[in-house]
């Protein structure tokens, strides 16, 4: 049984919280938590109803006025996404009577009058639906744009995804707040004492560039492989590529692709990490490789920019937004460009520490409590709208 009350001036808002899984935060994950563990806490006056739709660990209730619901079945299919959100939801909603529904993630109900804020982080899907499966992107290209028309008001993640939802689905500029991502702040720099034992651990002793994120198409792998081949070809020494990451986007393309290489056996896959060993992987890398095709924001490109580690990444969508003037920047359609930027960071230590300076200053551009604040902000503007 649900008990529902209000003090005076307080308000109820129902979260989307079914990405905040234990052990299993990704990038929108690790924005709802580090966002909502901030905004719950520093609003005590208010009440927020948790609403994930499996058994939660009691690390996700953040303060005492978080209230946790489950509502089944898992959402984690086209058809479920439905069964949830249009079908579960609205019920819950009558029960709750929530001033505002917030939803982290984008998804909205179309069958409730329940006032509604979205978080679009990018818009890929319009872009390579190819990279999705079918139903997955009949869903998104279908309902998102009912979203954006729905929603009260929307956040995102970059100016370049503010301006593509403008585009994409005729939004009002002024409907739509950027709210940067921030980085976790266990990313330090390293000791050359730790790095060398991280090595040891990882890479044989080597030296090495680093992939970190999941491994999906439009994280371009595919093109990383054939430039790290190609660098291999042209400057042969012991440099390694790992690549940080679960293969549940794996496909023929990405697979073709590495045994197509050359050099396969320089390239380590070593799953998933905890934090603690991220922090050592990335911090002790030559440079962050990072030159996927199309980003709502690149979490990993502020976190290298913490560990004192170098950027290589795109000049696409929003990554030059992100890095700045602190990244070597490639063609990510080009396995040349790619390859010259990893030459350029091998064997020539002044553009390594020239970014370095450049990433230190650009760092303190982005935190997570900057993406609170202005997330309340939006918030308070969706509830007075």
């Amino acid at each position: 049984m649900i008990f529902v009350t209000k003090l005076n001036n307080s308000m109820n808002i129902a979260v989307n919280t079914r990405l905040l899984i234990r052990n299993r935060l990704e990038g929108i994950g690790w924005f709802t938590y580090e966002s909502l563990k901030r905004i719950t806490s520093q609003h005590p006056e208010h009440r927020f109803y948790f609403i994930f739709d499996r058994e939660y660990d009691t690390e996700f209730l953040f303060s005492d006025n978080v209230t946790p619901v489950i509502q089944y079945p898992h959402a984690r299919h086209p058809f479920l996404y439905y069964w949830w959100f249009e079908l579960t939801l609205p019920g819950l909603f009558k029960k709750l009577k929530p001033d505002l529904f917030l939803s982290p993630d984008g998804y909205l109900s179309l069958k409730t009058d329940v006032k509604s804020m979205a978080v679009f982080h990018d818009l890929n899907f319009e872009h390579y639906p190819q990279d999705l499966p079918f139903w997955t992107r009949r869903f998104y290209r279908y309902y998102f744009p009912r979203y954006a028309a729905r929603a009260a008001r929307i956040a995102t993640v970059s100016e370049f995804s503010k301006e593509d939802i403008v585009r994409q689905y005729h939004v009002d500029p002024s409907k739509i707040d950027v709210v940067y991502d921030g980085y976790n702040e266990a990313y330090h720099p390293l000791s050359e004492e730790e790095k060398k034992k991280t090595r040891e651990e990882y890479s044989d002793g080597c030296r090495y560039f680093v992939f970190i994120g999941s491994l999906h198409p439009r994280k371009n792998l595919a093109n990383l492989f054939r430039a790290f081949d190609l660098f291999k070809k042209s400057n042969p020494s012991e440099v390694k590529l790992l690549i940080v990451g679960a293969k549940k986007w794996w496909t023929s393309d990405i697979d073709m692709a590495f045994q197509e290489m050359v050099f396969s056996d320089d390239v380590v896959f070593i799953g998933r990490l905890e934090i603690e060993e991220l922090v050592s992987v990335l911090g002790s890398a030559l440079a962050l490789t990072y030159v996927s095709y199309f980003e709502g924001f690149g979490i990993p490109i502020v976190e290298a920019f913490r560990c004192d580690v170098p950027v290589i990444t795109s000049k696409v969508t929003s990554m030059p937004e992100v890095a700045g003037d602190a990244a070597l920047f490639v063609d990510p359609f080009s396995p040349e460009s790619i390859s010259d930027a990893l030459y350029k960071i091998a064997n020539y230590e002044s553009i390594r520490q020239d970014l370095i300076i450049r990433g230190r200053k650009r760092k303190d551009l982005f935190n997570w409590q900057k993406t609170a604040d202005r997330l309340w902000e939006s918030i308070e503007k969706a509830l007075k709208s």
